[in-house]
């Protein structure tokens, strides 16, 4: 083999061009534009910096580093790959804490995977087929001794790209955009300027002195009313959140072929308050993100899950507060507690009780643990035992059924779907929503049975989108096009569903006024009649101010924000952002303006910097656990 042993005495070449082909795989997927010069420019000086420290310092198995550095750019690039299908932006080594997860939810992660993913391999497998090959180990120890340039040559080489690599970072550090910040700067660039960057992220940190109610509440343009509307309409009555695995506004009302997806949803925004510009803000952690939201009026971390990085410390919290007005309070869910470090989250926002797979069991599986008509069915006699108190409750109940890749079980099945959407995600999307709603109509069912309806405050909300617009293929696209009547977008993607139940309010049929998870709190307290003064929140009653301003994360570029009226979406920096429209998706010219991104800024680092000089929470902050009877 004359030509392939020339060819792997050249291997400072071979393993440019290769791991080059793999880069601009990479930036054909994740960035819009696609590969250019520019990926030559910013990945090959990386990989030019790595393997001259090999031709420099390694004395033999030369061939073996090589091969080692190979898998490992070849699994970055791949898990760059992956990552962005689901979330839209670049993995970090923030995500490599999360790597059990993958475990945990194979068919959600193998369900993202494109096939031609796995040709990034192929040169692995076959160069350690041919080299590993008894009969060719002499000779791989042969071509690993050789070198491959003098070392004066390597030294100045390894100088040259080293600087190439700082010039490409350094002009781009101050990009509040992650995905802009990459292309800039490169994939592998990137990946070790994060890790520096998270190093300074303290010195931007704000004085607990300076971080006031008023201060968050003059930076999103809101005035506190002296008093407020519907303050105690539903006062001394329970308080039920039901988190809605994956439901997007969009299902409210929507029929394909006539058939309605959500009935008992549609029946349900026609009677109560229906907010139709209702807003996801989880990050990392999804699921477990809109819990912690929900239950804090915080944002979420930036890179990591908020079950990673703030559950160490005594968040103020919906539990607490509840229940220093007087409230039992418990979460329902049907997975483990373990998953997504639950255990600590519960602890650190201070549940009383919780309900968890090891309470439930696991009959009639579907996704990741008992079906929804199980976590129904068993939850509404404990609410009842809770409501036979002599004090209201608050109660978290988290679905999951419909959880992606949506893969439900042909038992499940309760609509015929059409042809042309079987075999698609969003065919499955759209029949395991069916489901969950007719679960949910068991439900709402038994609470009305129960007389829990008349005597509870209720709010139904979807937990995060379900359709990723970065998962989606173009015949998929196509059908979501057709049951909304326009092209899917951002605005659609992150709208949920969000419906409240007051049984002391009158009702409008739709409320247009704009909002996210961070207002749940704020929103359903002042009906509650508990005060929220004291209590640092970032979200705002939704009954009582006329605007909002949204900082979004993770899935969108820091500095994103949604008002009223717009999304806005930051470039390199605002100047080159794009603001699209609420009312039909479009970009327009004019939005959000300058100070406003600015403000969103301010209000993420008010964030941040709050969780970290929150005192650490304690052994008695631990919850109860309804199996055990024992704080766990």
């Amino acid at each position: 083999m004359p030509f392939l042993r020339r060819l792997l005495n050249r291997r400072f070449i071979y393993f440019t061009i290769i791991l080059l082909v793999k880069g601009l795989l990479a930036w054909s997927v994740v960035f819009d534009e696609g590969p250019s010069w520019m990926t030559v420019v910013t990945e090959i000086p990386f990989f030019w910096v790595v393997f001259c420290l090999i031709e420099w310092l390694a004395s033999k198995r030369k061939m073996l580093y090589y091969m080692i550095v190979n898998l490992l750019f070849t699994l970055l690039y791949f898990t760059v790959l992956m990552y962005y299908k689901y979330y839209g932006i670049i993995v970090t080594y923030h995500a490599l804490r999360q790597a059990d997860k993958v475990t945990q939810v194979g068919n959600s992660t193998y369900s993202l995977l494109d096939p031609y993913y796995l040709f990034i391999f192929v040169d692995i497998i076959v160069l350690t087929f041919i080299l590993w090959r008894p009969k060719n180990v002499s000779y791989q120890q042969a071509v690993s001794a050789r070198p491959v340039r003098k070392k004066r040559g390597i030294i100045a080489l390894f100088a040259v790209s080293l600087m190439l690599c700082l010039l490409n970072i350094w002009p781009n550090r101050a990009s509040m955009n992650e995905n802009k910040q990459a292309e800039e700067m490169g994939i592998l660039n990137y990946e070790v300027y994060t890790i520096f960057a998270d190093s300074t992220e303290d010195d931007d940190l704000v004085p607990m002195d300076q971080i006031t109610q008023s201060e968050i509440d003059r930076l999103k343009g809101i005035e506190q009313p002296l008093q407020p509307k519907y303050f105690g309409a539903d006062k001394g009555k329970n308080v039920i959140i039901l988190q809605m695995e994956s439901f997007q506004d969009f299902l409210i009302g929507l029929k394909i072929d006539g058939q309605e997806i959500t009935p008992n949803m549609n029946k349900l925004a026609a009677e109560n308050f229906h907010f139709n510009r209702f807003y996801t803000m989880v990050g990392q952690g999804t699921t477990s993100d809109a819990e912690y939201v929900v239950n804090t009026s915080l944002y979420v971390p930036k890179h990591e899950a908020a079950t990673d990085t703030n559950v160490a410390k005594a968040l103020p919290s919906f539990p607490k507060l509840m229940h220093a007005n007087g409230y039992d309070t418990a979460t329902f869910h049907t997975n483990a507690i373990e998953f997504w470090n639950r255990t600590e989250l519960y602890s650190a926002i201070g549940w009383d009780k919780y309900y968890d797979q090891a309470w439930y069991g696991d009959d009639d599986h579907v996704a990741f643990g008992s079906s929804d008509e199980v976590l129904y069915a068993k939850t509404i006699p404990e609410l009842k035992k809770m409501d036979e108190s002599d004090k209201p409750f608050y109660a978290q109940v988290i679905s999951m059924s419909a959880h992606h890749p949506f893969d439900l079980p042909e038992r499940k099945y309760k609509m015929q779907l059409p042809e042309r959407f079987e075999g698609t995600l969003v065919g499955d999307y759209i029949r395991s929503q069916n489901y969950a709603d007719y679960a949910l109509g068991q439900f709402i069912e038994g609470l009305k049975e129960s007389g829990l309806w008349n005597d509870s405050i209720i709010m139904f909300y979807g937990d995060h989108q379900g359709l990723s617009l970065y998962s989606l293929d173009n015949k998929e696209k196509d059908l979501v096009a057709e049951m909304l009547g326009h092209e899917y977008g951002y605005t659609d993607m992150f709208r949920i569903g969000a419906v409240l139940h007051a049984p002391g309010v009158t009702y409008p049929k739709v409320v247009s006024q704009m909002g996210g998870e961070v207002d749940i709190m704020p929103t359903i307290a002042n009906l509650a009649g508990v005060s929220m003064d004291g209590q640092i929140h970032f979200g705002q009653d939704l009954l009582n101010q006329p605007s909002d301003m949204i900082p979004m994360r993770h899935f969108l570029p820091s500095g994103s924000v949604i008002t009223n009226d717009f999304l806005f979406m930051p470039g390199i920096a605002y100047e080159d952002g794009t603001n699209y429209s609420l009312a039909n998706g479009s970009t327009v010219d004019r939005g959000i303006t300058n100070g406003q991104y600015n403000r969103t800024l301010k209000l993420l680092n008010l964030s941040d910097s709050y969780v970290k000089q929150l005192p650490d929470k304690t052994e008695a902050d631990k919850p109860v656990s309804a199996v055990t009877g024992k704080r766990e």
